[in-house]
């Protein structure tokens, strides 16, 4: 009976109707609709007999999802994630050009405040935000108690009176409005989410940041690492928020910032980059983990595509850049490692207590600062860890360093080098990762048996 829903149903919104053969529930429907109304301009359509695959071909363009035109499982997911309120198509540029202020310092005054945070941390918190695009561009911003501000920012729920309503607790986060006159750069947060300045949901900088991109006049981003991109990703606070995409665009606007060293920001990894380089590898429950700055790319045998995103989706109190990674597969658990601390994860839950020295459990000597690789094998019980020309090994049954450790790499591992970005294991064969390197060794004759390109697990075709 679910397949044999009738064109009512499937009509949901005025005469939205669904393209024959796209099969999905009524839920899903209605979320396909909602999503495109609010985000590509669907209202302006009402009352016309439409195709919905052209209106999702669009969004998954910007998404960079594969261009199907039907709401599949990664379209949907991508709707269903709370975001912010802008719509994604360039609402801020008009046939004069961008949005911007014809001043570069400009003024802001907070209405009032979330009972979710002291005032002194929204204050922080809202600061800090501004701050993010200061520091890359010749803009500064003053807070002021009275008179008329460039930027307001508020806290308010629901129907708030500018024709662009919030919808409750995890859905669209906040909004703002591009530079003018009136309400222009003005910015509202929903107060039915729950603000917070940690990694918890939701972290009230981070999506301040975000919104004062549109409050300068920034577009939304489809790179998925910029922090103009919609769906709300957790950063930490003390680490660089802006990718070179943000940089670029921000200064394409108002110009480079007056500091004699021009600031950079990361970019996202491309699968397919021939210069493409790793900080660890973990393999997790069957699928294998690839970390790079604030990214992972993850391959799985079930999915032909690598998907690429931030380690704070899974991860949200994990630091970028992780150094070295490893999974302990008989105890479920990866072991993240950067400078001399190390977390513990069961799957995507990081487990209480830690960060953790590497000393105190290791034993490592103080002369080690960090870990450059780490890889434990299942069937020896040995976790291998390499620290510039030498590795150590573990003994995770006795939980203590074996005797005659730490030895040259090059003992231990002869023709992959002195030096390990990165390692995993799939027991029968190592991994061993050097800059755009790869080489495949096989423990039980000591030999390299195959040298290959590093992205070599993605379907590429340069290797």
């Amino acid at each position: 009976m679910k397949n044999l829903l009738p064109l009512l149903i499937l009509c949901l919104t005025g005469s939205h109707c669904f393209p024959a053969g796209l099969k999905t529930k009524a839920k899903d429907q209605q979320i396909v609709v909602d999503f495109l109304e609010k985000f590509y301009d669907m209202k302006t359509l009402k009352g016309k007999d439409i195709d919905l695959t052209n209106k999702i071909k669009e969004m998954q363009t910007f998404y960079g999802l594969t261009v199907t035109g039907k709401a599949d499982k990664e379209t949907l997911k991508i709707m269903e994630q709370p975001r912010c309120g802008v719509p994604d198509l360039h609402p801020f540029v008009t046939p004069e050009g961008q949005y911007k202020w014809e001043k570069k310092h400009l003024t802001y005054r907070i209405e009032n405040y979330t009972p979710d945070l002291e005032q002194k941390d929204v204050d922080d918190a809202i600061s800090k935000a501004f701050k993010v695009w200061s520091d890359v561009s010749p803009l500064t911003f003053t807070k002021i108690s009275e008179g008329e501000p460039d930027i307001r920012i508020s806290f308010t729920y629901g129907d708030h009176y500018d024709n662009s309503p919030f919808d409750g607790p995890n859905g669209i986060l906040a909004h703002a409005f591009p530079p003018g006159p009136h309400m222009g750069g003005d910015t509202h947060f929903d107060e039915d989410e729950n603000w917070t300045e940690d990694y918890k949901n939701y972290n009230l900088f981070r999506v301040a940041a975000h919104e004062f991109g549109h409050s300068l006049g920034l577009n939304h981003s489809p790179d998925i690492g910029a922090l103009m991109y919609p769906s709300y990703a957790f950063t930490d606070p003390k680490e660089g928020q802006l990718s070179q995409d943000d940089i670029d665009k921000i200064q394409a606007i108002y110009g480079k910032t007056d500091n004699s060293i021009q600031p950079t920001g990361p970019t996202t990894p491309q699968i397919c980059d021939e210069k493409l380089t790793f900080d660890a590898i973990t393999t997790l429950r069957g699928e294998t983990i690839f970390f790079k700055d604030k990214f992972y790319l993850r391959k799985s045998y079930y999915i032909p595509e690598a998907e690429v995103n931030l380690i704070s989706l899974l991860w949200p109190s994990l630091p970028r850049r992780i150094e070295a990674a490893h999974e302990v597969t008989e105890r479920d658990i990866v072991r993240f490692f950067k400078d001399n601390k190390y977390w513990v994860a069961q799957g995507l839950d990081v487990l209480p207590g830690y960060p953790k020295s590497i000393y105190s459990t290791f034993g490592f000597p103080n002369t080690v600062k960090k870990i450059d690789a780490s890889v434990s094998v299942e069937y020896t019980g040995k976790t291998y860890f390499f620290v510039q020309n030498k590795c150590w090994r573990y003994d995770e049954n006795r939980r203590s360093m074996d005797a005659g450790y730490p030895k040259l790499i090059i003992e231990d591992f002869p023709g992959i080098g002195s030096k390990v970005d990165a390692a995993f294991s799939d027991n029968e064969f190592f991994y061993f990762f050097s800059g755009t390197r790869q080489y495949k060794f096989e423990p039980q004759t000591k030999r390299v048996v195959t040298i290959l390109k590093t992205n070599s697990w993605f379907n590429c075709r340069n290797h």
